[in-house]
């Protein structure tokens, strides 16, 4: 059984070394280099997993979990400078990368979470249009995900069939004059955090090549008539997962590892590698 517990911490970080030049550090951390900070309402969800106790009927009690996060965790980041108030991050980049590393250390070290449950997973949210994963079992993954939206219409219709099949198959989405969806998409790629800028990929060059290849292409454009790659396909949210995975997969600066489409707040469709 597995169990998740999300606590929440404010913190401001910088990313910016010291000991190099502006032009140095620039280089490294893009548009988000700056010797001063800022701050997130950063969100940590953390998972673990164990069996039930047959007298008390939980994996563990979650009173037990809330302590030692909030000891080793929320007392120390929530309010704080965490580049110059957490001793590990005066001398290692303060990622949502190096952070969740140093969470799961923290978190598996010697008397941490109560010794009947073992750490499975954390995600860390640093923005609602960012977050980071870092699985631990059944084997080990970090993946860094990016959020995107974009509006499109489409009618659902497949031309093989008669009017009379869609009409039955597809309902009112069948409409001839079509309808629309705010679509939200997730592209998760994965890899090791660089050493020095603590990242897995640069967040600047995934956006870029996102946005060339689906944001821009498919916003505010209708999938039956304007995009030449659904021209005779039906346009179900399944279709555009898959041909924005196939898109994405060999163009981004890592390794694509899952999409996941946002038709709407009840339908999601995901493709993984």
């Amino acid at each position: 059984m597995k169990l998740t517990r999300r606590v929440f911490f404010s913190s401001g970080h910088r990313y910016w070394i010291p000991a190099k030049s502006e032009e140095e550090n620039r280089a490294l951390f893009s548009r988000w280099a700056s010797p001063y900070n800022h701050g997130h309402n950063y969100t940590l969800e953390v998972t673990v997993e164990g069996d039930v106790d047959a007298v008390t009927g939980m994996v563990v009690n979650i009173k037990d979990i809330d302590e030692v996060l909030q000891r080793t965790i929320v007392d120390k980041f929530d309010g704080k400078s965490i580049n110059d108030e957490v001793d590990y991050f005066q001398t290692h980049s303060s990622s949502t990368e190096n952070l969740l590393l140093y969470f799961g250390q923290v978190l598996t070290g010697s008397s941490t979470l109560p010794k009947e449950v073992t750490l499975t997973k954390l995600k860390l949210e640093e923005t609602p249009l960012l977050y980071t994963e870092l699985t631990l079992k059944p084997e080990r993954k970090m993946t860094l995900t990016r959020v995107y939206e974009f509006a499109a219409s489409h009618r659902l219709h497949c031309p093989g069939l008669s009017d009379a099949k869609n009409l039955e198959l597809f309902g009112k989405c069948n409409n001839p004059a079509g309808h629309g969806h705010n679509y939200l998409l997730e592209v998760s790629v994965e890899g090791t955090p660089d050493a020095q800028t603590g990242m897995m990929a640069d967040i600047g060059a995934i956006d870029a090549k996102v946005n060339e290849l689906v944001v821009d292409r498919y916003d505010h454009k209708n999938f039956n008539v304007d995009i030449e790659e659904f021209e005779g396909r039906p346009t179900t949210s399944e279709v555009i997962a898959q041909e924005i995975f196939e898109r994405l997969k060999t163009n981004l600066p890592a390794k694509l590892h899952r999409i996941r489409l946002h038709e709407t707040a009840r339908n999601i469709f995901e493709v993984e590698a």
